[in-house]
Formats: C-alpha cells, sequence, structure tokens
C-alpha cells in the first residue's frame, strides 16, 4: 500500500470516527447487526460451504489439467457444449453467490474463457432447483417458471456478452499463460480422477443441504441424511488421498486451497459487515436503510421501481433459500410482480460480498461490465413479466 493510501486511510477513519453519530438508535442498531450477520454467516456458511468449495477450487488448479480446461471452457471451445455445462450447473451444486465464487476463480485462473466463466458463476447460485420449485409453490407457478427460464437465459446471455467485450483478452490470456499440456495425475486413470471430483462435489452438496422451509418431500428427505452421507463420502474421500495420492500432491492441494482462501475471506468478511450494516439480515430490519423505505420504492411496476429491485438484489446478500419468503413479505407490503421477478433474477447470483471477490479475479472494469449487465437483465426482464401479470 503506497503512503497516499496509507494517509487517506488514516483520514478516512479519522472523519468516520468523528462525524458518525453512534448514539443514534438506527446506527447503533446498525453496527450491531453487521456483526450478527457475520456471525450468522460464519455459522451458516463457511464450514459446510466454503471450505468445501475452498477444496473443490484447489482441486481444480492442481489436478484437471489445463488443456481440458481450455479444450471444454476456453476462448475457442463450442459455444454450445460449454454454455450448455456452465448455464445448468446450479441444478446440481445449488451453492450460493459467495460459495461459487472458489469455484469460479478456480477454473478461470486455470484457462477457462470469461464467457463460460461467468455463464458458471452467475447460473452457481441462481439456477437453484430447490429455490425455484419453492418459488413456484409459495410465490404463485408464473413467477417460478420465469425465474428458472430467466436464470438459464441470463447466464448463457451474461458469458455471450463478456465474451464478446474481452474475447480478444481472453484468447491472448491463454496463449501468454496457459501452456495446455496435461495435469501429472502420477498414475492415476481418468475414473479414478473423475470419482475424487464426483466424491468432493458430492461432500459440498450434501454437507450444504439445508432444510426447506416449506415441506418438500425429497429435499426432506435428503436432509434427514446429510450427515450421515457426508461422512460416509469424507471417509471414501480420505482413502481416495491415501491410496490413489502422493504426499506432495496432498500438500499442493492444501497449498493451493489455502491461497484461494486467503484471496476470496477477507473480502467476504467485509463485504458481509458492510451488507450488515446497511441492510441487515434478510429477516430482520434494522440496518442502516429501513426495509419500508425498499418496500415503498417498489411497488408498481414502473422502470424505477425495476431498476431499484434490481440494484438492491445486486447489493444485498441473500442465504440460499431466503430471497423467497423475504419476497413473500415484500410481495404482502405492496411490491409489483415485475420487479419481484428482477430481485428473484439479481439477488440469488450477486451481493456485495460476492462483487469484492469477482473485482479481485477480474478486475474493476470486467466486474463493472458484469454487475450492470445483471442489473439491465433483470429490470428489462421485471418490466417485462410485469406488462402480462399485474
Amino acid at each position: 500500500m503506497s503512503e497516499r493510501k496509507k494517509f487517506g486511510l488514516i483520514v478516512a477513519v479519522f472523519l468516520a470516527a468523528y462525524f458518525i453519530p453512534f448514539d443514534h438508535p438506527r446506527v447503533a442498531s446498525s453496527i450491531l447487526e453487521a456483526f450478527y450477520m457475520l456471525q450468522e454467516y460464519a455459522r451458516e456458511h463457511v464450514l459446510f460451504c466454503l471450505i468445501p468449495a475452498f477444496f473443490i477450487a484447489g482441486a481444480i488448479a492442481n489436478f484437471i489439467s489445463q488443456g481440458a480446461v481450455i479444450r471444454y471452457f476456453g476462448s475457442s471451445a463450442k459455444k454450445w457444449v460449454s454454455y450448455s455445462i456452465a448455464s445448468v450447473s446450479g441444478i446440481v451444486l445449488a451453492v450460493c453467490s459467495c460459495t461459487v465464487l472458489p469455484l469460479f476463480a478456480g477454473i478461470y485462473k486455470r484457462g477457462a474463457g470469461i464467457g463460460p466463466a461467468i455463464a458458471f458463476l452467475y447460473a452457481g447460485p441462481a439456477i437453484n432447483l430447490l429455490a425455484i420449485i419453492l418459488t413456484a409453490r409459495i410465490l404463485g407457478w408464473q413467477l417460478g417458471l420465469a425465474r428458472a427460464v430467466g436464470a438459464v437465459v441470463f447466464a448463457i446471455v451474461l458469458g455471450l456478452a463478456m465474451s464478446a467485450l474481452y474475447g480478444k483478452e481472453d484468447a491472448q490470456r491463454e496463449s501468454a499463460n496457459f501452456g495446455g499440456g496435461e495435469a501429472d495425475t502420477d498414475g492415476r486413470s481418468p475414473l479414478q480422477n473423475a470419482a475424487y471430483f464426483v466424491t468432493l462435489v458430492l461432500i459440498l452438496v450434501f454437507a450444504a443441504w439445508g432444510q426447506p422451509a416449506e415441506s418438500v418431500g425429497f429435499w426432506n428427505a435428503v436432509y434427514q441424511v446429510k450427515w450421515p452421507v457426508t461422512i460416509a463420502l469424507l471417509v471414501v474421500l480420505a482413502f481416495m488421498l491415501v491410496k490413489w495420492f502422493q504426499p506432495d500432491e496432498r500438500k499442493t492441494w492444501v497449498a493451493t486451497t489455502w491461497d484461494f482462501s486467503k484471496q476470496i475471506l477477507p473480502l467476504l468478511f467485509a463485504g458481509v459487515l458492510v451488507a450488515g450494516f446497511l441492510m441487515g439480515r434478510p429477516d430482520v430490519d434494522a440496518g442502516l436503510i429501513p426495509a419500508e423505505y425498499v418496500s415503498a420504492l417498489v411497488g408498481g411496476n414502473s422502470l424505477m421501481a425495476n431498476v431499484i429491485a434490481s440494484v438492491v438484489g445486486a447489493f444485498m446478500y441473500f442465504a440460499t433459500l431466503t430471497e423467497v419468503p423475504i419476497l413473500q413479505g415484500l410481495l404482502g407490503l405492496g411490491m409489483g410482480p415485475g420487479p419481484a421477478l428482477a430481485l428473484l433474477l439479481a439477488g440469488p447470483a450477486l451481493s456485495l460480498p460476492n462483487i469484492l471477490v469477482i473485482r479481485s479475479v477480474l478486475g474493476t472494469q470486467k466486474t463493472l461490465t458484469f454487475v450492470g449487465l445483471v442489473i439491465v437483465l433483470s429490470t428489462t426482464a421485471g418490466m417485462i413479466y410485469g406488462t402480462f401479470f399485474v
């Protein structure tokens, strides 16, 4: 950090300490709410969502060949293959906007083109099958169907748009940084490597499986057995690591996982604190911005209402499935159907913590372009939907 930045930081902290009215009830509750949200995030997402995702990202970086990633996800790969796989990834993963980040960083740094990587980044949390089913059951089949179709279309359109804007940089990045060679598997067969990655993904899926708020037979049944299955999968993984991997490979895997953790976790925690301070936890109206202000601004189906819903969705943090009861409450307060869809399409895939980490991977310009495209597409979809379902 340069001396100028250090000085600016000191001045900013001084001015905040001098002028912020900490004795104001709303400000005091917002500060406490920020730490409550961080605690909730740590308890519900770090151990069983992020840590498995970090280990998968480390495995991608070490045990998937750059040639394979470039072949299927690189700038010259067949688009129908790369975008088809990336755009439906959320059906399998069912992760939140933060858990998908290590996986996104892993495939992008391994050589994936920005288009397929962005499609995967958006689709991972957006196309959550249980969330779509709950949306249809609680908020109506029209909104559930619109969310499902919109999420798949958005993933593909966002990927194609980012590829069109930055595709040349992709080609230069591949030629400069990736040799396309095969990863050193040290005698493991392709089937063994596939079994290893499937086991890692299943550990993430089952460990992160939450109890649905509404009674949905299959998901409740899986929730009842999630821990026995997770423990069994961990035993299988331990066997694989002992029998199939050399000690140096295991050390490298852990070291790479730690590198991803160092890069991503501080930004996530900072983003969660800021999001909690500004807007509070999803089910608690204690943030700096009162919930009634938001609900008053998203009534009807005006352009402004849809833009506000998209922007709020893009920056607010939603834990997996929490967007459904939140929207149920907002609709009861007069939120229009168009803004509801706009928030559903922007919210689960983006958040302030998520955006901070994306910037560290893609840079400021690409991140702003991606966020802007999500907001524009969500606003457009909300306007169209609100026109037909008033």
